[in-house]
C-alpha cells in the first residue's frame, strides 16, 4: 500500500508524521510532494523511509491513497494537475476547508473515491480531533484505511458532510478559542505574582484534565461544573462573574462566526 501526501505543511506534515510512526512496522510506503523544498528536505530527514516525489502528478501516478493537504486557494490547481493520472482505484482524501466533495468529483469524476476531513492543530501532538466524511463510492474497507490514518494523530469520527461547517466551529477552529482562554488565565496569574511559565503549565494542565474528565465521565457538563463549585466558595464566585459577563454567549458567538465563514467559503467554491 502506497500512501502519498501532497502538501506537508503544518497539518499535512502532522498527519504524515503521526501515520509514519504508527505504520512503521506495517510495510506502508510513504510518499510526499510539497513545493517548499526545504519542508521536503526536513521531513525526509525525520522520516527516512519517505519518498519525495518530483510533482503532485508523479505522486498521484504511484499512490494508492492520496491525501491533499493544500490550502483551499490552490486545491483546484492541484486537482487539474492530478486528474489526468487519477484512477478510481485510488482513494483521495481532502482537508481543504470550504471545499466540498462535489468539487473534487467535478475534477476527478463522479465515480471517484473521495473522503473529506476536517482536522485540527492538536494533531501535531497526537491529540487531534478529525471529522471524516465520504462519498457513496468509498467502500467500508477504504474508509477503515482512512480512519486508521487519522486515528494515528488523535481521535476520528465519521460525520455527514452536511455537518462539516459545524465541525469547524466546534473542533476545527476551537483550539484558537481555547488558547485565548489559557492566555487569559496565564495573564491573570502573572498579574497575581506567578511566574509566566509556571502559570502556563498550571493553566494548560487544568484544561487538559478538565477535557479528559469530560470524555471519561457520564455526568453532564452542567453537573461537572457544579461539582467544582462549593457553596460560598471561590469557584462559584468566578463562575457567577463569567455568567454575568456573558462568557458562554460570547463563545457561542465566536463559534457561529467560524461556521458562517465556512459556509461562505463553500459558496465561493460553487
Amino acid at each position: 500500500m502506497k500512501t502519498g501526501f501532497i502538501g506537508i505543511g503544518n497539518m499535512g506534515g502532522a498527519i504524515l508524521a503521526g501515520y509514519a510512526a504508527a505504520s512503521a512496522s506495517d510495510g506502508v510506503e510513504l510518499m510526499a510532494f510539497d513545493k517548499n523544498e526545504t519542508v521536503c528536505s526536513q521531513t525526509k530527514q525525520r522520516i527516512n523511509r519517505l519518498t519525495i516525489c518530483e510533482s503532485g502528478r508523479a505522486l498521484c501516478s504511484e499512490a494508492d491513497i492520496l491525501l491533499l493537504g493544500v490550502k483551499p486557494q490552490i486545491i483546484e490547481t492541484v486537482l487539474e494537475e492530478i486528474a489526468p493520472v487519477y484512477k478510481i482505484s485510488k482513494l483521495v482524501i481532502s482537508m481543504a476547508a470550504g471545499v466540498k466533495i462535489a468539487l473534487l468529483e467535478k475534477y476527478l469524476g463522479d465515480d471517484a473515491h473521495i473522503v473529506r476531513i476536517m482536522p485540527n492543530l492538536p494533531a501535531k501532538v497526537g491529540a487531534g480531533m478529525i471529522s471524516v466524511s465520504r462519498n457513496s463510492n468509498v467502500s467500508d474497507e477504504e474508509f477503515e484505511m482512512a480512519m486508521d490514518i487519522f486515528g494515528s494523530v488523535g481521535r476520528a469520527e465519521e460525520v455527514d458532510e452536511s455537518l462539516i461547517d459545524c465541525v469547524i466551529g466546534v473542533s476545527g477552529s476551537s483550539p484558537a478559542y481555547t488558547y485565548m482562554y489559557i492566555e487569559a488565565l496565564v495573564q491573570a496569574a502573572v498579574d497575581n505574582g506567578m511566574d509566566a511559565q509556571k502559570a502556563r503549565v498550571f493553566a494548560a494542565q487544568s484544561v487538559l484534565g478538565a477535557a479528559k474528565l469530560v470524555l471519561e465521565s457520564s455526568e453532564s457538563l452542567e453537573q461537572l461544573r457544579i461539582n467544582v463549585c462549593s457553596p460560598n466558595g471561590t469557584t462559584i464566585e468566578a463562575v457567577n462573574k463569567l455568567f454575568e459577563n456573558g462568557f458562554m454567549d460570547k463563545v457561542k458567538e465566536g463559534f457561529q462566526a467560524a461556521v458562517d465563514r465556512s459556509i461562505e467559503m463553500g459558496r465561493e467554491k460553487e
